[in-house]
Protein backbone atom coordinates (compact mmCIF):
# COMPACT_ATOMS: atom_id res chain seq x y z
CA UNK A 1 0.00 0.00 0.00
CA UNK A 2 1.31 3.56 -1.05
CA UNK A 3 1.03 6.40 1.54
CA UNK A 4 1.83 9.59 0.30
CA UNK A 5 1.92 12.27 3.50
CA UNK A 6 2.21 15.97 2.34
CA UNK A 7 2.66 18.43 4.63
CA UNK A 8 0.50 21.78 4.08
CA UNK A 9 -1.31 24.59 6.27
CA UNK A 10 -4.13 22.89 8.04
CA UNK A 11 -5.38 22.79 11.01
CA UNK A 12 -5.55 18.81 11.62
CA UNK A 13 -3.88 15.39 10.34
CA UNK A 14 -6.56 13.98 7.60
CA UNK A 15 -6.50 10.89 4.67
CA UNK A 16 -8.19 9.96 1.99
CA UNK A 17 -8.04 6.76 -0.90
CA UNK A 18 -7.67 7.95 -4.46
CA UNK A 19 -9.88 5.85 -6.94
CA UNK A 20 -6.50 4.28 -7.73
CA UNK A 21 -5.80 3.21 -4.33
CA UNK A 22 -3.41 5.65 -2.92
CA UNK A 23 -3.23 7.00 0.43
CA UNK A 24 -2.99 10.47 0.75
CA UNK A 25 -2.17 11.95 4.54
CA UNK A 26 -2.45 15.73 4.67
CA UNK A 27 -1.16 16.87 8.12
CA UNK A 28 -0.35 20.24 9.67
CA UNK A 29 3.35 21.64 9.09
CA UNK A 30 5.99 20.55 12.07
CA UNK A 31 3.33 17.45 13.01
CA UNK A 32 6.16 15.41 14.64
CA UNK A 33 6.61 12.29 12.07
CA UNK A 34 5.58 9.95 15.12
CA UNK A 35 2.31 11.61 14.93
CA UNK A 36 1.73 10.98 11.66
CA UNK A 37 2.58 7.25 12.25
CA UNK A 38 0.08 7.12 14.77
CA UNK A 39 -2.35 8.45 12.91
CA UNK A 40 -1.86 6.04 10.08
CA UNK A 41 -1.84 3.09 12.14
CA UNK A 42 -5.02 4.10 14.20
CA UNK A 43 -6.98 4.02 10.55
CA UNK A 44 -5.16 1.13 9.24
CA UNK A 45 -8.65 -0.91 9.55
CA UNK A 46 -10.62 2.25 7.74
CA UNK A 47 -7.87 2.37 4.83
CA UNK A 48 -8.37 -1.39 4.30
CA UNK A 49 -12.01 -1.05 3.87
CA UNK A 50 -11.68 1.72 2.25
CA UNK A 51 -9.30 -0.02 -0.49
CA UNK A 52 -11.30 -3.38 -0.72
CA UNK A 53 -14.56 -1.34 -1.38
CA UNK A 54 -12.35 0.66 -4.41
CA UNK A 55 -10.98 -3.29 -5.65
CA UNK A 56 -15.07 -4.18 -5.40
CA UNK A 57 -15.96 -1.18 -7.25
CA UNK A 58 -13.46 -1.43 -10.12
CA UNK A 59 -14.66 -5.37 -10.46
CA UNK A 60 -18.07 -4.44 -11.18
CA UNK A 61 -17.04 -1.43 -13.84
CA UNK A 62 -14.82 -4.22 -15.47
CA UNK A 63 -17.64 -6.92 -15.58
CA UNK A 64 -20.31 -4.01 -16.42
CA UNK A 65 -18.00 -2.68 -19.73
CA UNK A 66 -17.04 -5.78 -20.54
CA UNK A 67 -20.19 -6.72 -21.33
CA UNK A 68 -20.11 -4.87 -24.52
CA UNK A 69 -16.69 -5.60 -26.33
CA UNK A 70 -15.95 -2.42 -28.21
CA UNK A 71 -11.84 -3.81 -29.10
CA UNK A 72 -12.24 -3.68 -33.15
CA UNK A 73 -13.27 -0.81 -34.92
CA UNK A 74 -16.12 -3.41 -36.70
CA UNK A 75 -17.41 -3.85 -33.19
CA UNK A 76 -17.56 0.11 -32.67
CA UNK A 77 -19.06 0.63 -35.65
CA UNK A 78 -21.71 -1.92 -35.16
CA UNK A 79 -22.52 -0.30 -31.87
CA UNK A 80 -22.84 2.99 -33.37
CA UNK A 81 -25.07 1.68 -36.19
CA UNK A 82 -27.29 0.32 -33.11
CA UNK A 83 -27.07 3.26 -30.79
CA UNK A 84 -27.63 5.59 -33.72
CA UNK A 85 -31.16 3.48 -34.38
CA UNK A 86 -32.26 4.33 -30.54
CA UNK A 87 -31.18 7.78 -30.47
CA UNK A 88 -32.08 9.25 -33.89
CA UNK A 89 -36.51 8.72 -33.17
CA UNK A 90 -35.40 10.40 -29.74
CA UNK A 91 -33.62 13.20 -30.87
CA UNK A 92 -36.43 13.85 -33.76
CA UNK A 93 -38.92 13.29 -30.67
CA UNK A 94 -37.53 16.00 -28.21
CA UNK A 95 -35.23 18.35 -30.34
CA UNK A 96 -38.76 20.07 -31.60
CA UNK A 97 -40.39 20.05 -28.35
CA UNK A 98 -37.25 21.80 -27.11
CA UNK A 99 -36.65 23.88 -29.59
CA UNK A 100 -33.23 22.82 -30.19
CA UNK A 101 -31.37 20.51 -33.05
CA UNK A 102 -27.98 19.56 -32.87
CA UNK A 103 -26.69 19.54 -36.22
CA UNK A 104 -23.78 16.83 -35.29
CA UNK A 105 -24.10 13.67 -33.44
CA UNK A 106 -21.74 11.14 -32.40
CA UNK A 107 -20.71 8.10 -30.50
CA UNK A 108 -17.68 7.08 -28.83
CA UNK A 109 -16.24 4.53 -26.09
CA UNK A 110 -16.63 6.88 -22.97
CA UNK A 111 -15.87 5.14 -19.81
CA UNK A 112 -16.50 8.07 -17.64
CA UNK A 113 -19.83 9.68 -18.78
CA UNK A 114 -22.71 8.76 -20.76
CA UNK A 115 -23.09 11.52 -22.72
CA UNK A 116 -21.34 14.62 -23.90
CA UNK A 117 -22.75 18.22 -25.17
CA UNK A 118 -20.58 20.80 -26.41
CA UNK A 119 -23.65 23.94 -26.68
CA UNK A 120 -21.08 26.01 -28.86
CA UNK A 121 -21.07 23.32 -31.37
CA UNK A 122 -24.34 22.24 -30.85
CA UNK A 123 -22.52 18.82 -31.03
CA UNK A 124 -23.79 15.94 -28.66
CA UNK A 125 -21.75 12.65 -28.09
CA UNK A 126 -23.54 9.83 -26.58
CA UNK A 127 -21.41 6.93 -25.13
CA UNK A 128 -21.41 3.45 -26.77
CA UNK A 129 -21.90 1.90 -23.49
CA UNK A 130 -25.54 3.39 -22.73
CA UNK A 131 -26.19 0.07 -24.71
CA UNK A 132 -25.89 -1.76 -21.84
CA UNK A 133 -28.71 -0.04 -20.32
CA UNK A 134 -32.57 -0.21 -20.83
CA UNK A 135 -33.89 2.56 -23.78
CA UNK A 136 -35.98 4.75 -20.89
CA UNK A 137 -32.04 5.10 -19.38
CA UNK A 138 -30.50 6.10 -22.89
CA UNK A 139 -33.65 8.44 -23.24
CA UNK A 140 -32.53 10.05 -20.43
CA UNK A 141 -29.19 10.45 -21.57
CA UNK A 142 -30.33 11.86 -24.54
CA UNK A 143 -32.74 13.97 -23.09
CA UNK A 144 -30.15 15.10 -20.52
CA UNK A 145 -27.65 16.02 -23.42
CA UNK A 146 -30.22 17.98 -25.62
CA UNK A 147 -30.97 20.24 -22.39
CA UNK A 148 -27.34 21.50 -22.34
CA UNK A 149 -27.50 22.48 -25.69
CA UNK A 150 -30.20 24.98 -24.12
CA UNK A 151 -28.27 25.17 -20.15
CA UNK A 152 -24.49 24.66 -20.48
CA UNK A 153 -24.05 23.71 -16.53
CA UNK A 154 -26.48 21.62 -14.22
CA UNK A 155 -27.95 24.47 -12.53
CA UNK A 156 -31.02 24.41 -11.17
CA UNK A 157 -32.52 25.80 -14.76
CA UNK A 158 -31.26 22.78 -15.92
CA UNK A 159 -33.13 20.45 -13.40
CA UNK A 160 -36.47 22.31 -14.02
CA UNK A 161 -35.86 21.92 -17.85
CA UNK A 162 -34.97 17.75 -17.66
CA UNK A 163 -37.87 17.48 -15.36
CA UNK A 164 -40.17 19.32 -17.39
CA UNK A 165 -38.96 16.46 -20.30
CA UNK A 166 -38.27 13.48 -18.81
CA UNK A 167 -39.59 13.73 -15.51
CA UNK A 168 -38.20 10.10 -14.58
CA UNK A 169 -34.54 11.39 -14.79
CA UNK A 170 -33.82 10.67 -10.97
CA UNK A 171 -35.61 7.27 -11.51
CA UNK A 172 -33.27 6.49 -15.15
CA UNK A 173 -30.26 8.41 -12.93
CA UNK A 174 -30.84 5.71 -9.93
CA UNK A 175 -31.44 2.97 -12.39
CA UNK A 176 -28.32 3.88 -14.03
CA UNK A 177 -26.31 3.27 -11.17
CA UNK A 178 -28.47 0.18 -9.84
CA UNK A 179 -27.56 -1.23 -13.15
CA UNK A 180 -23.75 -0.60 -13.20
CA UNK A 181 -23.27 -1.38 -9.40
CA UNK A 182 -25.42 -4.35 -8.13
CA UNK A 183 -25.26 -5.40 -4.95
CA UNK A 184 -23.53 -8.75 -4.79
Amino acid sequence: MQITVTYRRTSRLSLRVTPTGKVNVSAPYHTPEATVRQFIADHRQWIEDSLQKMEEHQRQRTSFYDRLPLHTPGQRAEAAARLDGIVRPLVARYAPLMNVEPPHIDYKPFISKWGDCSPARRHITISLYTLLLPEWCIEHVVVHELVHLLVPDHSDRFHRLLTRYFPRWREARAETRRIMHPKQ
